[in-house]
Order: structure tokens, then sequence, then C-alpha cells
């Protein structure tokens, strides 16, 4: 049997350049458009039990090149584990080297999250109790914009993820938020059902995640620097989203990434905004602070520089939210490595743990609810 390597699928991106038996020398495929890549996602085929090389020669180029220090990439052989395998990074080239235990393994910068993946997710949350669909409307590519909402209570949550498609942690953790704001069992839930009422983006990018693109939509466009004047033409997946939100008021907003650098858990928040207020702050400062007293895989050493005043870039949705709005918004940013305050190497930072990361920050939420700012 001879070893293969196919991409050919939902999110897929790789291209081999050449091959000698079981080595390899690939390339990530750019963005659309666009100069940024770093996402990759291939099968491998026919080489069980065979020593393999594979060389991503232009890791180099790549849009976070720090990226690649003590990151091990995710192999899987049934879709639902995704094991770290030994990586490493040497003058522009990213190696993989291992021995396959199956016929057939997935090879991804981080867990996928299929658009088929998302599809069942919507659907699922979609039929529970009390759950609302919507499409916002369409992207570029003609996929639709989903929107879930529940709840009854006056305050306004606002969740959303994946605006950039490579970061798939963001949808697991929303599949985890999601599971848990639907279980009718669980206390929490039930009283943030009552207490407010929740809107939830799963996918902000439906076209970049199918395209197997690492930060922008059909277009090229990235999509977190759109948010001062989205357009159809550039840009729908935020303009049907903004025009929503304008319509709901917000009180309290999640945008869900990951982040290819830094190995910890984080929150950025929005410091810099001309509309600043001392409650915003006070709120926002208590949400991090109770985030880090309930889960040990958060943290708040680590993170961005913080915005001077005044000089927040209000294209990205966190700043422009909290600015326009008067709420408490916040970027939550897991690793594409492992979290260094609790490595773990088999996993590294894994699909799970973002999933559990989603409930812990509702039960974060539920405990600051009633501190948010009055609109």
């Amino acid at each position: 049997m001879t070893a293969h390597i196919s991409a050919d699928f939902d999110s897929g991106n790789i291209v081999v350049l050449s091959q000698d038996g079981a080595s390899f020398d690939l390339e990530i495929r750019k963005d659309h458009q666009s100069d940024f890549y770093q996402w990759f996602h291939f099968r491998l085929t026919g080489a069980k039990g065979e020593a393999v090389s594979l060389r991503i020669t232009n890791a180099g180029g790549s849009a976070y090149v720090g990226g690649w220090e003590n990151y091990a990439a995710a192999v899987s052989s049934d879709r639902q584990a995704w094991h770290r395998v030994p990586t490493s990074y040497a003058n522009g080239t990213l190696t993989l080297a291992f021995t396959p235990a199956a016929d057939s393994v997935w090879i991804a910068y981080f867990a996928p999250y299929a658009m088929e993946r998302h599809h069942d997710l919507v659907a699922r949350i979609a039929s529970a109790p009390g759950v609302t669909h919507e499409r916002l409307g369409s992207t570029l590519d003609g996929q639709d914009i989903d929107l879930l909402t529940l709840g009854e209570g006056p305050k306004q949550v606002w969740l959303y993820a994946r605006q950039h498609p490579g970061e798939s942690m963001a949808e697991w953790w929303m599949e985890g938020a999601l599971e848990k704001l639907i279980d009718a069992h669980d206390p929490v839930a039930r009283s943030l059902r009552q207490r407010a009422t929740f809107h939830i983006v799963p996918n902000m990018n439906p076209d970049g995640s199918r395209r197997g693109h690492l930060r922008t939509n059909a277009a090229g466009v990235n999509l977190n620097r759109e948010w001062n004047a989205p357009s159809i033409e550039q840009s729908p997946e935020v303009f049907h989203v903004l025009r929503r939100m304008d319509e709901t008021g917000v009180d309290f907003a999640m945008d869900v990434h990951g982040d290819e650098t830094i190995p910890y858990v984080f929150i950025a928040g929005f410091e810099g905004i001309p509309n600043w207020t001392d409650a915003q702050g006070k709120a926002f400062h208590l949400f991090r602070d109770t985030l880090a007293r309930r889960t040990p895989d958060f943290q708040t050493k680590h993170g961005y520089h913080v915005a001077a005043p005044g000089k927040a870039n209000l294209s990205m949705s966190t700043n422009q939210l909290a600015n326009r709005f008067g709420c408490v918004a916040a970027t939550l940013e897991m690793p594409f490595k492992d979290n260094d305050d609790l490595p773990d190497a088999d996993f590294g930072w894994s699909d799970q743990r973002s999933k559990r990361l989603g409930a812990e920050c509702l039960g974060a939420l539920h405990e600051i609810l009633d501190a948010l700012p009055t609109r």
C-alpha cells in the first residue's frame, strides 16, 4: 500500500509538493485573496506502522511564526480523540514525525470543527424546548448565518465565535456552552435563562471554515476588523449580526477565539474605548476574576497589552460593542498549543477542554450577571 495525502474535504488545507515513500514535503495554502495562512487539515492513508515524516516547508512565512515554538500537531484515527504527536520547527519548516497506528489518520492544526458538525449542533440545540433558530442572512458563498436564541430574562447576552475560522476551538467552546444552557436539570442554566436572553452565533465565518482558512472569509476579509463599518459586499457576516444587535441591545458580549502563540487561556477587554465608564470596567474585572477563581484553566497574568485611553481599535468587535452599547464585552482566547499552567502531554489544549471552559464561562456569568451596568 502506498502512502497518500488528501485534503479535498470540509476545512481541508494542504498542498503536496513532493513524496518519497512515507516522507512528504507540503505547503499550507493561503486564505483566498489574502496572505494569511497557518491552518492545516489533511488525511494520510496507507502508512500504518510506518515511520512518516511530514515537512510543511512554508511554515516560516505563516501568519504567526511564533506559534510553532513548542507546538505539537493534532492527529486522530477516529476523528473523535485528537492526540498530539512529535512536532519540531527549524529553518522555516515544521516537521511532524510519528508512526500511524491506523490505515487512515487525520492531521490538523487543532481538532477541526467541520460545517457538518456545525449543522448537527444547530439542529440539536434548535430542537430543545425554548430555543428558536433564525437565519440572519447569507455569506458570500451562500451559506446561512445561524442565530440561536433562548431565555426570557431582560439582560441581553450575545455569544459569538469563530470570526477567525481556523480557530476551531471557539466552536468547541460554543458546543459546551450551548449544551449547558439547554440542560433542563442544570440550576445555573435555568437561572441564566430566567434572568437573561441569549443570542448565540456558533460560527461567524462559515465560508472560511469550509474553505480551510485561518483568518478570513470568502473575500479575504478579517471579520474582526469590520465592526466599525461592515458591508454586504465584503463582510455580510458582521453586517447581519451587528444589525440584530442594534435591535436587541447588548448587556454582555463574548467573542470567542484561539491564539496561536500564547500558551494560556485569557481574555482581552475594551480599556481604550472613548466611551469607557468605570462601571463597565468594574463589571469586566469582576467577570475575569470570577472565571479565574472557578477554573485553573484560566489565568489573568498573561495576555495582550492594554490599549491606552481613547486608543482602542473600534473596528474590533469587543471594542465596538462596549463603546456602542455601554456593555461589558470580552474577547476570550484559548491556545493552539497547551495551557502551560496545566499541561497535558497527550492532548495539549483540546476540544474537550474548550467545551468545559464554555460551561465555566456561563457559571462565571451567572455569578456576576446582576453586576452588569444598566443601560
